[in-house]
């Protein structure tokens, strides 16, 4: 069975960091495009970022550009989110996503993406 895992959230300070990590099981994950959302109680999933499958492409949303990087390490079976600059509004929710292509949809629909993890908590406050 096909399960994607989330780990990595905390609570952190504003302006702190966190690194997400994303590992699959049931498949192998290298040959997917791998993606981000965060999704607040009441608000819709939002698109972070996306990473192709070899990492030679990669989509990042303007609301968290200049502060968050996607990465993958293909031989750990691995997809990592580095959050820097933490804001008190990226408190939410972040899962991992993919639909099984190598390469990143075009725009972030949540609708794309079939599978699912999870989620992991990330608190940002003081």
């Amino acid at each position: 069975q096909l399960e994607l895992v989330e780990s990595g959230g905390g609570l952190v300070e504003p302006g702190g960091s966190l690194r997400l990590s994303c590992a699959a099981s049931g498949f192998t994950l290298r040959y997917y495009a791998i993606g981000w959302f965060r999704q607040a109680p009441g608000k819709e999933r939002e698109g972070i970022s996306c990473i192709s499958s070899s990492g030679s492409s990669t989509n990042i949303a303007d609301s968290v550009k200049g502060r968050f990087t996607i990465s993958r390490d293909n031989a750990k079976n691995t997809v990592s989110l580095q959050m820097n600059s933490l804001k008190p509004e990226d408190t939410t929710i972040y899962f991992c996503v993919t639909d099984q292509t190598p390469y990143c949809p075009n725009s972030f629909e949540p609708e794309k993406y079939e599978y699912w993890g999870q989620g992991t908590q990330v608190t940002v406050s003081s």
